[in-house]
């Protein structure tokens, strides 16, 4: 079990990772919708979109700085900034899915979220191992 864990332990630890973060943000969305924003309104559901989007890219980054990559990048800005640019290319992904499986074909907003984070991950993945944490 070990071996399997150290042949693929970017891969899993991203996984878990993923989750974490798919949970930081499915939680500020639910916690947003629930408590302060209406989700039947484009504006207020984008709202609680982009906060929650905000809430995991934070989290995001240094949970894959550290556990993921184990990145030794001294430039953490420049860094931090990489990053969050390429979340900015996925949030607009996730905004556009949302609006239209919410917005134009009304779907269910958590069901289409939830969706949406498993496309958001895999795509998140690629774009932090080729752009950002590169080695």
């Amino acid at each position: 079990m070990k071996d399997i864990y150290l042949k693929y332990k970017e891969i899993i630890n991203y996984l878990v990772i993923g989750v974490l973060t798919t949970l930081v943000s499915l939680i500020t969305y639910y916690i947003l919708v629930k408590l302060f924003l209406d989700a039947s309104n484009a504006i207020q559901l984008q709202v609680a979109n982009v906060l929650s989007w905000m809430c995991a890219v934070l989290f995001a980054y240094f949970a894959n700085r550290k556990f993921v990559f184990e990145s030794k990048n001294s430039h953490k800005l420049k860094e931090f900034t990489s990053f969050v640019t390429s979340r900015i290319l996925t949030l607009l992904m996730d905004m556009l899915i949302m609006f239209i499986g919410v917005t134009v074909l009304k779907f269910n907003d958590k069901i289409i979220k939830l969706l949406v984070q498993v496309i958001v991950t895999i795509v998140n993945y690629i774009l932090s191992k080729w752009f950002v944490f590169k080695k």
